[in-house]
């Protein structure tokens, strides 16, 4: 059994801007695993060091010294595979929200599973069914959100028409960037993309506790169905102050990204919902247990995505959403869209209306591009 572990550098073809970062690339890690009879898997983890603390540097360092070939034993086997993945364990700091490791075990998880259902011949998606049956939900189809970022101006006006257009029932729209006007450009959107479509807003941590009512009452008139993050995570026992004083229900993201959080959150009555994202919150199995979590406590949650992901995640995300009952919303497979050279054969688009198929082949249903891989490597290691 091999681990092969790969840094990427995945340019994007337009700039993604919120209240916190601006972009125009993305660095990634890029998980392969081999097992002996010849079978690959593929995972990702996409490190935030705002949000977990991690880089590209210490994700890889905590690969190679974890010992993955002793931890993680080949099988076909769904109840092995979720049982060895709980299992595993990670040389990172100990910390009391257990979140220094996530990008890192969502990309080795990944790559595992994959491996382990192509070995099996089981797709990805029958995970839900095996380690959280009373979430489990198959679809043949989902239905992805729109977002808009930092557009203004004539680009929101093109950007609310284009998406209205386009058939999206749900979208995102981030506010709480310096210099901008987020009544102004939610009343522009409202004018040109119409009443019809479901508005939520993500903040990404940009208020302080004294302004955040204040800044979220004059954008409900708009219909907004929940705002995203408000505050930043040092601020977030004036949660519900703050869910007092206002109408809108709040969604956890960057405050959401382990069991810790999510107890916390519930005994504190922070939110109304919680933002799960694979890679910050460790994975697919990490992702189900925070799923029933907020279902045993009358929760709803979202699925989210990384900025970047790869079709890696991108299909990770799909069987997620098209296995998980009750999600929100839904967000990802912006794959061609909005990376500018895919790392998979496989086209993880969604269509009009945002609309995208489940994925049934085994694993996670995708056929990688290795001449892609290679093209966007920085750097490759090899870990036991």
């Amino acid at each position: 059994m091999r681990w092969d572990l790969f840094h990427v550098r995945v340019p994007l073809k337009r700039a993604i801007r919120h209240a916190s970062h601006r972009r125009t690339q993305t660095d990634n890690v890029i998980v392969r695993c081999n097992f002996a009879d010849g079978t690959v898997g593929y995972g990702e983890g996409v490190p935030r060091d705002y949000v977990t603390g991690e880089t590209i540097d210490t994700v890889l360092r905590t690969l190679l010294q974890a010992n993955l070939t002793k931890q993680l034993p080949p099988t076909g086997d769904p109840a092995t595979a979720i049982a060895a993945i709980e299992a595993l364990r990670l040389p990172v700091p100990d910390e009391p929200r257990g979140i220094a490791g996530n990008a890192a075990r969502c990309a080795v998880e990944l790559a595992y599973l994959d491996a382990c259902g192509q070995k099996g011949g089981w797709p990805l998606s029958l995970l839900t069914q095996v380690a959280a049956p009373e979430l489990y939900e198959p679809r043949p189809r989902v239905r992805y959100s729109g977002i808009i970022t930092s557009a203004q101006g004539w680009k929101l006006r093109l950007a609310a028409l284009a998406q209205a257009m386009y058939g999206f029932s749900h979208l995102k729209i981030k506010v709480g960037i310096a210099g901008q006007d987020d009544v102004q450009r939610l009343k522009l959107f409202r004018t040109w993309a119409g009443s019809h479509i479901d508005l939520r807003i993500d903040a990404n941590e940009a208020w302080s506790p004294g302004e955040a009512a204040e800044r979220i009452l004059a954008l409900e008139p708009f219909a907004i169905r929940c705002v995203e993050q408000p505050l930043r995570h040092e601020d977030a026992e004036h949660l519900p102050t703050l869910r007092q004083a206002i109408h809108t229900p709040i969604m956890l993201d960057e405050s959401l990204c382990s069991l810790y959080d999510a107890q916390q959150a519930i005994a504190g009555g922070w939110c109304d919902l919680f933002n799960l994202r694979l890679s910050k919150c460790g994975g697919f199995i990490a992702s189900l247990r925070l799923a029933q979590i907020a279902h045993q406590a009358g929760l709803a949650c979202q699925l989210g995505c990384q900025v970047g992901e790869t079709a890696i995640l991108s299909a990770a995300g799909r069987h997620f959403a098209c296995s998980v009952a009750g999600l929100r919303s839904v967000e990802g497979s912006y794959d061609r869209w909005l990376v500018r050279e895919p790392i998979s054969f496989t086209n993880l688009n969604f269509g009009p209306g945002g609309w995208a198929g489940s994925l049934n082949r085994p694993g996670l249903g995708i056929q990688i591009d290795p001449v892609a891989l290679q093209r966007l490597c920085v750097h490759s290691y090899q870990a036991v």
